[in-house]
This record gives C-alpha cells, structure tokens and sequence, in this order.
C-alpha cells in the first residue's frame, strides 16, 4: 500500500486542490488555485480530519445523499454537522478544497478500490469506507509527531568527503582512490580543456527512442496505427524509432541520484585529471555546494535550472521511479546548519527544485602536479577541498600484501631494477628543472602483469620519450648521464632509432646493475645454464654461463669472432679486444677475461651472451643456436 505522504503528493500533481502532508507536524496543507489564479494555502491537522470524518458517519444518511459535489449542500451541512472548528470553518469559505482533501484521503485509505475516483468532484461515504480511513488515518496520527519523519544523515565513512589527491605522474593516486571504491557505488569521469558545465552535469541531446506510430485521418483525427500483419504477413509492432531531444544525465548528476536513492551507503563521484579541465566553467553554481557544514551535506541548497527540475522530478533516471521508501527518506531529509537552524528542504530536492550534496556523497579527483598549469585553479576553489600529497616511493609495498614491488625493466636480453633507474633519474630532473613535478613515479610505466617486466618498447617510447619530449625539451642536458660519448654530444631522442647501441650506452651511463638475462631458466639446483648447439650436434651446457660463452668462442675461432666483433661494445667497453682495459668503475660486476691471445668482456650476469652468440652465428653463417635451458 502506497503511503499517506506519497499519495497525496501523486494524486494532487494534476489537482487545483493540492494536498500535501506537513513535513514539521501532524498537518495536511491543501490549496485552491483561486479565481484570479493566484494560489490559496490551508492546514487542518488530521486529528481535525478524523474528527470530521466521524462526523460524516454519525451523519451518514446526510452526506451519502451527496457524494457528488455540489458546494451548496456541503457548505451548509458541514457548517451544521461538522464539529471541529477548523474543518466547520473551511467547508463555508474552502468548500471544495475541504472536500477534494477528505476525498483523497477516503480514496488513499481504501486502495485499490477507489483507484478511479475523481477526487476533485465525488467522494465515496460509506461505511465501510470511512471506517476503513478512521482506522488507517488514527494510525498516522498515533506514530506522526513532530520531526519523527526526519533524521540526521551522516557522512557513512570516517573519509573526507572532498579531496584531491596530487604529486608527479605515477605515484598511485588513481590507484589510491580505486582501492577504496568499487564500480558499483562510483562514477568516473576525467576532465579535458573542453570539458564544460554540460559535459559534467547534463544536458538535452538528440536520442533514439521508439515511438507509436500514428496519422491524421481524412476526419482529422490523429489515429494511431494498431499492430497488424503487413504484406509478408509479419506482425508490425506499431512503433517506431525517432529522434527525440531529452535531457541526458552525465556523470555529477548520476552521481547525485544514485546517493540521495540510498542514503546510508557511501557513493563517490570520481574525476581525474581534474586541473585539466577549466573547474570554474565546468562545476558553475554547482560551486557553492562544495562548501559542506558538520553534518557533512551542502552548507546552502541551490536553485535547480528547469530542465534539471524537470529531469529530477518526472524522469525514471532522476527520481520518478523510486520507491515509496527512497522518496519518503528524502522528504524526511533537513538541512541542519552550523548555526543551529534547520530547514526543511526534502521535498523541493524530491521535486528538484533545490539542489544539495547529501553527506553520502564522495567527491575525490586526482591532479597531475606535472600539469599544474594548464588550468590554474584559483584559492576559493581549492579551499573547499581536502589536499593529500602522493609522495613518490622508490621501494613500494603491495597495499595487499605488505610485500616489496620490485619491478625491472628490460633492456636487450638485460634487465634492471626499476627503482634504482628511478633514483637516478628523478634527481637529475630535479636539478634541471628545479621543481619535482616532472619527476616520475614508480607507477608511470606499466608492466606486464605475468612477469613484473617494463618492455624495452615500453621503456623506449614511454618513458625516454616523456623525459627527451617533455622534461628536457626547455633545458640544456648537459650532464655525463645524459653524454652520448660515441657522438660526443648530448643524447638526442632520435639517438636510439639511429643507433641500435645508443640504448645500452644511455644504460650504462647511469651505471645501473645488470640483475639477470631475460629467460634465464634455473635449473633444479638453482644454476642457471646457457646451451649452445652446434651444426655438428655438439652441445655445449656444463658449467656457468661464463665458461660456456668463452669456450663456444673458442670453438668458432677467437680470430673469426674479433674479425666481426671488433668494432662492438658494451658501453665504453669492447667485447674483445687483444689488449686489456681497466674496467672504470671498481663496483662494476664486469670484467675481462684472457682467453688465448684475447681478452673477452664478462661478467656473471651484465650482458647477453646467447644473443651475442647468435649475433655471431649470423654474421659467419654458421648455424649455432643459444638459448637457456
């Protein structure tokens, strides 16, 4: 059964005689449109109406007799009959109001029964159905008090209800803030330069919808078409798709439905990249409802446009399709001030009249420091927000787990520790640009989630091209890390598509420490082995990969590999050579070898033998194949 509240609501929309239960007391305020169009307002409490409703069936063989309304014979019969003074008073001067009011409540009391009833013009008086309304109006008036159909709503989570969440570039705000919500109850949007107030609130657009078909007859009678077999003999439905122009919800407007429908469960509007986009176009007079009081809701409701009103209150995706609890939870709503006052406002935010944030309401965005300045965002805005600063971590825990994340990134057959590139490289761009807002976080590149690898392409064309593109373009790199010593120059992007060894210098520039070949297989006692096979069907795999290596140059001809490997290093260093180099850097794993009347670059795990070998068996023709085992 639909309640009293909500039932007076519908069935007064498209009624002169408006009927509304008080939201502050046991009262029903109805209303006569007037004869000059301005609109009259009246209370009469209910325990005045059950007063009157009993008078009626004391009096029924009076009032049965005029069950259609005629404002004579009710005027005079209430003013006989009727004894509560408020209800005799208004059957003289607010004749049919008084009676649409007690019509409606019969009708409410007695669903579905009287569901035809025109209240506006007839009453139903009988007995049953006005003992069937004494007995369900007495029990609204036993449990309505004063405020007892409202409650304080408070924020459902020991979170602020607004912040952004800032720092450089892959640092994990996004991440933060999808740890702590879910799809179900968040919606997400990212702001861009054209981003507007449309975009982010809503707006009329063009959309398909199927419609009846209809026409004008010869009689100019618009007549629609009835389903019938056409000439195939296929059942046309009678419907077609138009183009009709209605108002779209976008994501703050979702957002905002989805929390005032459920009240005690925390819903979270999410944008990210929000100093992308201009904040002040974008959120217009939804502005002032950032500013939240204790309560956690809108410190000041606002004026809704008509088209969002209208959307609120008559469309399925605001609030029309609610049900008679979620609507009855928002009318109970009262903003409660800082000031102490409180306001009743449930019922214009159900009809969209008013528009306030509910304390339910979340609203968490992300700011790349690194794009500060596209957008500035101006104080008045920024102190109405909650600021948590995204540090960048070198050695991150899982959230989850609490274990390291300890990623690498590759490079050839080599790979590296993620985390020490980063604590390199960031002090280098703190020094050129003297701010941490173009310095990368450990999240910024993405791995692959079977290995826990950032890819040489990943590597190349995300992470250098954002530092040579975007942090070094302004500045003169002219630090030793940055040298390409082959050129005897700066490292220019283009460096490493020209210049298959540029990479490897760029890497070794930063003096990183090699951790293993990509693939390396361990075997069952934890030593990992290279193979080489050779045409012959000898295979070489005992022993450590240093071992191997030399004794398959050996084999091949150490006069043969220095004829074709002369000219190529690892880094600064050759990989033969007939002379022996000091290796600069004493914490350097690399060495060199004397293997017969030549010195061979090793190390016991800084470069790729198998792909040097197999380099080798395609420069001489031989068909060796290396690989791990």
């Amino acid at each position: 059964m639909q309640s009293l509240l909500n039932f007076l609501h519908d069935e007064s929309i498209s009624s002169p005689f408006r009927a509304e239960l008080s939201n502050r007391g046991g009262y029903i305020t109805f209303s006569n449109s007037g004869r000059r169009g301005d609109t009259k307002y009246f209370q009469i409490g209910i325990d005045s109406i059950l007063t009157t409703l009993k008078d009626i069936l004391t009096n029924i063989e009076v009032f049965s007799r005029i069950q259609d309304y005629e404002e004579k014979p009710w005027r005079d019969n209430g003013s006989i009959y009727f004894s509560d003074p408020v209800a005799n008073a208004n059957s003289t001067v607010q004749t049919k109001p008084l009676f649409s009011t007690l019509s409606k409540i019969i009708k409410w009391a007695n669903q579905p029964t009287l569901n035809n009833l025109n209240t506006d013009n007839r009453i139903s008086i009988t007995p049953d159905t006005l003992e069937n309304t004494i007995t369900k109006l007495n029990v609204v008036a036993d449990s309505f008090a004063p405020h007892s159909n409202s409650k304080i709503v408070k924020p459902p989570l020991n979170e602020p209800l607004q912040i952004i969440y800032y720092g450089a570039p892959g640092t994990g705000k996004s991440f933060t803030i999808d740890d702590k919500t879910d799809d179900e109850n968040s919606v997400r949007t990212t702001f861009h330069p054209d981003s507007d107030y449309a975009s982010f609130v809503g707006a009329y657009k063009p959309t398909m919808e199927y419609d009846d078909i209809h026409y004008v007859n010869s009689d100019g009678v618009v007549r629609y078409t009835n389903p019938d077999k056409n000439r195939e003999g296929r059942v046309h439905p009678g419907t077609e798709k138009k183009i009709v122009y209605k108002y779209v919800p976008q994501a703050f407007l979702k957002a905002y439905v989805a929390a005032w429908s459920n009240l005690d469960t925390p819903y979270f509007l999410i944008i990210e990249e929000i100093n992308r986009g201009n904040c002040a176009q974008i959120f217009g007079d939804l502005f002032q409802l950032l500013d939240r009081n204790n309560a956690g809701s809108s410190s000041y409701a606002i004026h809704a446009d008509e088209d969002i009103s209208q959307f609120l209150s008559s469309d399925n995706k605001g609030f029309a399709a609610l049900s008679d609890e979620q609507k009855d939870a928002i009318r109970a709503f009262e903003l409660h001030k800082d000031n102490g006052k409180t306001q009743a406002v449930g019922q214009n935010i159900l009809d969209g009249k008013l528009l306030l944030l509910p304390p339910n309401l979340y609203i968490w965005a992300t700011m790349n420091t690194s794009d500060q300045s596209l957008f500035p965002i101006d104080s008045a805005f920024k102190r109405r927000w909650n600021w948590k600063y995204m540090p960048i971590e070198y050695n991150p825990l899982d959230k989850k787990t609490q274990q390291p994340i300890d990623w690498k990134f590759q490079i050839g057959d080599n790979l590296y520790s993620w985390g020490q590139f980063l604590g390199k490289i960031n002090p280098e761009i703190y020094t050129l640009t003297e701010s941490s807002d173009k310095q990368m976080g450990y999240f910024f590149a993405k791995v692959d989630n079977a290995t826990g690898i950032i890819s040489e392409d990943v590597f190349l064309n995300k992470v250098l091209f954002y530092l040579w593109t975007d942090v070094f373009k302004d500045f003169d790199v002219s630090s030793e890390l940055f040298k390409n010593k082959k050129a005897n120059r700066s490292f220019r992007f283009t460096d490493f598509f020209e210049d298959s060894e540029a990479l490897g210098n760029f890497i070794d520039n930063l003096d990183l420490n090699s951790i293993e070949p990509v693939n390396l297989a361990m075997t069952e006692d934890g030593i990992s082995r290279l193979s080489v096979k050779f045409p012959d069907g000898t295979i070489l795999n005992t022993g450590n990969m240093i071992d191997i290596y030399t004794r398959t140059l050996e084999r091949i001809g150490l006069d043969m590999v220095f004829s074709v490997l002369a000219d190529r290093k690892k880094g600064i260093y050759p990989l033969i050579t007939k002379e022996q180099i000091a290796i600069e850097n004493p914490g350097s794993k690399r060495r060199y070898k004397k293997v017969g009347d030549y010195y061979l670059l090793v190390g016991p795990d800084t470069y790729p033998y198998a792909g040097i070998i197999n380099e080798l068996s395609s420069l001489l023709s031989i068909d060796l194949n290396a690989e791990f085992e």
